[in-house]
């Protein structure tokens, strides 16, 4: 039986070529696969896998075609001659296939650390991206949290009304806040004490000294007293505490200082001090008084009897006359010493308060002869009448100016002047003279009874305290401003009270 090769023959041929064709149509579909992503390794493997298959079905193909056109045309010893070299071909394109496998098998594993480190180095970028965002918010916040500390640092530091400053190792100022400038007597913005050694403004260079020597042993101080020295000269009672601020290598160092002005508390303190020692020595005149008063009444008496019996012409009558005279001189300071001592109230009288300064003048001048003294006045008209004891304050007056006349000698200016102080509900009365003033250690003494610079025989050391006694019962004050050299102010402070339209208590 003759059995038919062409289905064979056709099924070699047409499935080769169809091989063929495949293997081609999957070059272009890994082609396209590639340009869509050229970084993808597996589609780069992929297309050399497809080009080695297309290699070998070529290869294969082109062999079952030839086999089968020279086996049909009857010349299978040229085939004999060809086939060894088409299965070296196919063997060719087997070990391409096996070498483009194993090569992209060692690619693959370094893709996947590439990816693996893309991947690790993404995750790392974000997480240093987020990290710089938060560091950029915290550095915001940090930056703002500092910039409200500095502007409340800043804003204590300028509107305290204590002095507060900074001084470098050496004792100089570095920063001083506006009240420490008028403190020590710089005002404006362009006077300022930066750069100047602090220790220049302190009266004892001791305090400075220990000052010192307490911050860098125990690294601060607390409400240490001392005497300041303002620009002008003028002292100033302060309590100091400060702190030592090392830097961080711990060589430099500045000193933080606050600086509290006491001048107006300490003078309080010296005010009632001297109130309780007048009081005291009230008491004791009031008693002294009353047991001398009454054997100088006595005296005064039997002399005026006496006198009544002598002639007037006679030695006897000129020595009782002598005797009669000192007699009311001590009954007059006896009576001063009762006046300060007494606790009466005054009698107050509705009175124009410039009238009574001006009648006290009128007085003065009438009695103090050819002196070339000018006095001046500088009254606050506004004052409306007050309520006061005339007589008392008209005492007072005369007091102040006469020691003002006795400072000036016969040739200077008294100044007097008024003024009215309506937000602390008081009234002033200033006596200002140019004479020679009071020296510092006789300041605290100068009310005290029977205290006076004047020389023996011209004064009875009484007059300031009984002024001094007058006004306190109209629950006033007298303060007194002198220095040697630059004359005196007496300053008499009165309560003026407003009781209606046009009238002060």
């Amino acid at each position: 039986m003759i059995v038919s090769f062409w289905p064979i023959v056709i099924v070699d041929v047409g499935g080769s070529m169809l091989m063929i064709v495949l293997s081609f149509l999957c070059i272009g579909l890994a082609h396209r696969l590639r340009r869509v992503d050229p970084q993808n390794v597996i589609w780069t493997y992929l297309f050399w896998l497809c080009m080695g298959l297309a290699g070998f079905a070529v290869s294969r193909s082109a062999g079952h075609i030839v086999k089968q056109a020279l086996v049909l045309s009857g010349q299978k010893e040229i085939w004999a001659e060809i086939r060894p070299f088409s299965g070296a071909i196919n063997t060719f394109m087997f070990v391409f296939l096996a070498a483009v496998t194993l090569f992209f098998e060692r690619v693959w594993k370094i893709y996947e650390q590439v990816t693996t480190d893309k991947t690790a180095l993404e995750r790392a970028h974000a997480e240093l991206l987020n990290l710089n965002q938060n560091l950029e918010h915290i550095v915001t916040e940090r930056s703002q949290a500092l910039a409200v500390s500095e502007r409340q640092y800043r804003r204590i530091f300028e509107v305290s009304r204590d002095m507060i400053l900074v001084v470098d190792s050496r004792g100089h100022i570095v920063d001083i806040n506006p009240a420490g400038g008028r403190m020590l007597g710089f005002e404006g913005a362009s006077e300022t004490p930066k750069g100047e050694p602090f220790q220049t403004f302190f009266e004892r260079t001791a305090d400075w000294e220990e000052l010192m020597t307490s911050i860098l042993r125990q690294g601060f101080v607390l409400n240490s007293e001392v005497v300041l020295r303002r620009r002008n000269g003028a002292g100033m009672h302060a309590l100091i505490s400060a702190g030592l601020d090392k830097e961080p290598h711990g060589f430099a160092f500045s000193i933080h200082l606050q600086v509290r002005d006491i001048q107006e508390r300490h003078q309080m303190q010296e005010q009632m001090a001297q109130a309780d020692r007048l009081a005291s020595i009230g008491q004791l005149s009031s008693g002294v008084a009353h047991e001398i008063n009454n054997p100088l009444g006595v005296i005064l008496g039997y002399t005026q009897l006496m006198l009544r019996s002598e002639p007037s012409e006679s030695e006897r009558f000129k020595d009782l006359k002598t005797i009669e005279k000192h007699v009311r001189h001590c009954k007059s300071i006896v009576e001063d010493l009762l006046n300060f001592a007494r606790r009466s109230e005054p009698k107050k009288e509705k009175v124009d308060i410039h009238k009574t300064i001006e009648e006290v003048l009128g007085f003065i001048g009438q009695n103090i002869g050819s002196s070339r003294i000018d006095f001046q006045t500088d009254f606050d008209r506004s004052i409306p009448p007050v309520v006061v004891d005339d007589k008392k304050i008209k005492q007072v007056l005369i007091n102040l100016l006469m020691n003002a006349r006795h400072a000036v000698g016969t040739r200077g200016t008294i100044r007097v002047s008024t003024a009215r102080r309506a937000a602390e509900g008081q009234l002033e009365i200033q006596v200002t003279d140019d004479g020679y003033g009071i020296e510092e250690k006789h300041l605290k003494h100068i009310f005290d009874p029977f205290f006076t610079t004047k020389p023996t025989g011209e004064g009875t050391g009484l007059g300031l305290s009984v002024s001094y006694g007058i006004v306190k019962k109209h629950g006033g004050e007298i303060r007194v401003k002198s220095k040697p050299g630059e004359g005196s102010t007496f300053t008499v402070v009165l309560p003026a009270r407003e009781k209606n339209a046009g009238e002060i208590e």
